[in-house]
């Protein structure tokens, strides 16, 4: 089957070549917001389907985000500083 794109965004559509039949349409219900509050998971199932395994330890994931987290601070510190507004992390 080939598939030929039309429009852009929202609006973007995969057409089955032949027939002009609609394949592929953006549903904006799926969407996912950019800032969530809240993330969880729970890895069970990869484990036991996939078989897959952490490749880093917890407390390694933790002073990872921790180690980002101070260098967004120090952007935002450097912004707020030199006059310019910036984002509030901490708006709910």
């Amino acid at each position: 089957m080939s598939i030929r794109w039309e429009g852009q965004g929202a609006d973007e559509k995969g057409l089955d070549e032949d027939s002009g039949r609609v394949i592929v349409a953006v549903d904006p219900t799926y969407y996912r917001p950019t800032e969530v509050n809240e993330l969880l998971g729970d890895a069970t199932k990869a484990r036991e389907k996939l078989g897959w395994k952490p490749t880093i330890a917890f407390e390694e994931m933790i002073a990872e985000i921790v180690e980002a987290d101070l260098e967004e601070a120090k952007k935002d510190y450097l912004c707020l500083s030199e006059g310019f507004q910036t984002y509030n992390h901490f708006d709910s």
